[in-house]
């Protein structure tokens, strides 16, 4: 049985950050990755986008790593000259009812630390995009859009130049969080039969990091969730967008709404949406629920036209709560939780995972220490 002091499981974004912070940190780690590449998850299946931390429960860890790692990532991307831009973002009100709503999303943003937004009326809002309709809005300048493979490169060069490595096409077969040597108690078994010990051990798994969780021999599994998958599904627009800003409708239900969203390169894409899935593997996108995004998004852009929506890709949230229950905030179990010397596992960590990646790393290294 091979020995190593820490052992994270999952490259995609959120592994890849924790096993950078491991191995600046002095660890020897070791990355485990059951796909033949970084990042091919939820990683590589979202909006790119740098949320700003405004929608999040205060105090919750989602509300505090968002902000956290808001600041942390833009100060990344520009040390690295990684791709990214500071665009902007509307959350736009089309009803009276929401423009109510405004007010209690800048308090919980101001409760989270984000005192930037902006109150405009329709006339300042059409004043920035000329095509938006809305009764009222506000401006988020901190939220942004990221190259996520890029930035998941520029984690796995760090990580790696401090000496960790990445073993791709290694599923886990097994874990026992007692059965290792006394010296590094942990014991890793992979499908190929590589068994490792080791004295930390990080579940990053992303969509199977609870049946990870569940399988493993030595933890206490009354105080786990249970895995739920909720499907994001995403639209892009033929032609170019006439807005040079991200547009969100006022948050309903259990998404941010069908929001547009930009690339690096200015094409738009609509979504996600929400529809709740049995299957982590169904990635495939009905062109019928188009319907349904035509409606919402012509409620901020009446002159999107027939016609102009195709399916484009469809990304799977990790979530812990059930469709009728509201929705759960990142859960980072460490060894003050559930007795486990060295065993951290994150659960549930959906959007903005993104965003928060390197100050989840952060939260992980100091749960461990």
């Amino acid at each position: 049985m091979e020995q190593i002091e820490a052992v994270v499981i999952g490259a995609g974004v959120v592994g890849l950050a924790v096993g950078r912070a491991l191995a600046l940190s002095g660890r020897e780690v070791l990355v485990l990755e059951s796909e033949n590449a970084i990042g091919t998850g939820t990683s590589s299946r979202n909006s790119e986008v740098i949320h700003a931390g405004i929608y999040y429960p205060a105090g919750s860890f989602k509300a505090r790593l968002c902000v956290q790692g808001k600041g942390q990532l833009y100060a990344y991307c520009a040390e690295r000259g990684l791709a990214h831009q500071r665009l902007g973002k509307l959350i736009v009100a089309t009803s009276p009812k929401q423009v109510l709503a405004l007010d209690g999303i800048m308090a919980k943003a101001a409760a989270n630390g984000v005192h930037d937004l902006q109150k405009l009326s329709a006339s300042e809002a059409r004043a920035l995009e000329p095509a938006l309709s809305c009764e009222a809005a506000l401006l988020s300048p901190s939220t942004g859009v990221v190259d996520s493979h890029g930035l998941m490169l520029a984690l796995q060069g760090d990580m790696e130049n401090a000496g960790g490595l990445l073993a791709l096409v290694s599923p886990v077969q097994h874990i026992g969080v007692r059965q290792g040597t006394a010296t590094h108690p942990i014991r890793v078994t992979t499908q190929d039969g590589t068994e490792l010990a080791c004295k930390v051990l990080v579940n990053a798994a992303g969509l199977n990091a609870v049946a990870l969780a569940r399988g493993m021999d030595g933890l206490d599994h009354s105080m786990l969730p249970q895995a739920h998958y909720a499907k994001g599904n995403y639209f892009t627009l033929a032609g170019r967008a006439p807005f040079s800003r991200l547009i969100y409708p006022v948050p309903e239900a259990a998404g941010l709404g069908v929001h547009l969203t930009l690339d690096l390169g200015g094409q738009a894409k609509f979504g996600p949406d929400v529809q709740w899935a049995d299957d982590p593997a169904d990635l495939q996108v009905d062109p019928r629920r188009g319907d349904a995004f035509y409606a919402e998004v012509r409620k901020y852009w009446p002159a999107l036209q027939d016609g102009a929506l195709q399916p484009g890709y469809a990304g799977m949230r990790p979530k812990i709560n059930a469709p009728h229950e509201a929705a759960a905030d990142f859960m980072i179990q460490g060894p003050t939780e559930h007795g486990v010397p060295g065993l951290v596992n994150l659960l549930g960590i959906e959007s903005p995972g993104l965003t928060s990646s390197l100050a989840i790393a952060d939260e992980v290294c100091a749960r461990l220490l």
